[in-house]
């Protein structure tokens, strides 16, 4: 399948102010299922812009503005293959097969940051039990999904699972961040992921058209599995990978501030499309 992504963000204020440099993890991440055939990202005229990997190999735009503005701008225009993948087209290694397990010595070491947990967190309306190390990701995947109310949240920051279950609701990013809570309190090591959900007719899901996040899970002998609690599933080819990493932050589709020496009102819109381009 072909399709193209059309994003734009425009963030607009009412008097002149300076931007510190910003980060863009809007680049989608090559593998087997995805390719690109074109990049076109565009922002202020008068901007540095550097493409690179960070930390986490990820492609980032950063951006360096010179001069205060009263508009900050971002432009990118992504035409993909698409190329069908099973989600569950993987073996776990016997050392891994039932739940709960444990990593290999140099696995844990490698795996460490994604195994830290500040406050362990127990979710009221499911409990860890001895079984397949599968049925319990994909017990726990829909347990988040039945349990949790979905609430589209443009903006402010990741809620840390204490607030989403006080709630009781939560956006995507904040399904992700209970969801890698839970993985990692029962010694599961999670990193977060965030992208696009693209599904042409196949049912709706929740967050589809729109930028989205979700988990990866490492399992001995199959590598990073997706997994996205917000609808229930596990993540195949139309879950599009931009970032990967520790925190929300880290996988922030957009990163950086504006400052000046009065308060200013400002607004933002943003807008993404994907369109189905035929296969």
């Amino acid at each position: 399948m072909k399709i193209k992504i059309l994003y734009r963000a425009d963030y607009h204020y009412a008097s002149e102010v300076g931007f510190s440099p910003h980060i863009f993890r809007l680049f989608p991440k090559p593998d087997q299922s995805v390719s690109s055939d074109k990049i076109s990202f565009e922002t202020n005229a008068d901007a540095d812009v550097q493409f690179r990997k960070d930390i986490f190999d990820n492609n980032i735009a950063f951006c360096f503005y010179p001069k205060p503005g009263l508009v900050l701008e971002a432009r990118l225009e992504i035409d993909l293959r698409l190329n069908q993948r099973n989600a569950f087209h993987f073996l776990v290694d016997s050392s891994a097969i039932d739940f709960p397990f444990a990593y290999r010595e140099n696995e844990a070491r490698i795996l460490s940051p994604y195994l830290q947990q500040t406050d362990k967190v127990e979710l009221p309306f499911w409990n860890a039990r001895r079984q397949p190390t599968l049925d319990t990701l994909v017990e726990l995947n829909s347990a988040i999904f039945k349990n949790i109310r979905y609430e589209r949240r443009e903006e402010g920051p990741a809620r840390n699972p204490a607030e989403t279950l006080a709630l009781g609701s939560g956006s995507c990013r904040d399904y992700a961040v209970l969801m890698a809570g839970a993985l990692r309190t029962h010694g599961i090591a999670t990193r977060l992921a965030s992208g696009y959900l693209c599904e042409f007719g196949q049912g709706e899901k929740r967050a589809e058209g729109a930028l989205h996040a979700w988990v990866e899970a490492y399992l001995p002998g199959a590598g990073w599995i997706g997994m996205d609690p917000t609808n229930g599933i596990f993540c195949d080819h139309n879950h599009i990978t931009a970032a990967t990493g520790l925190s929300p932050d880290d996988v922030s589709p957009v990163s950086g501030t504006y400052f000046c020496d009065h308060k200013v009102s400002s607004i933002m819109n943003a807008s993404l499309e994907l369109v189905n381009n035929g296969e």
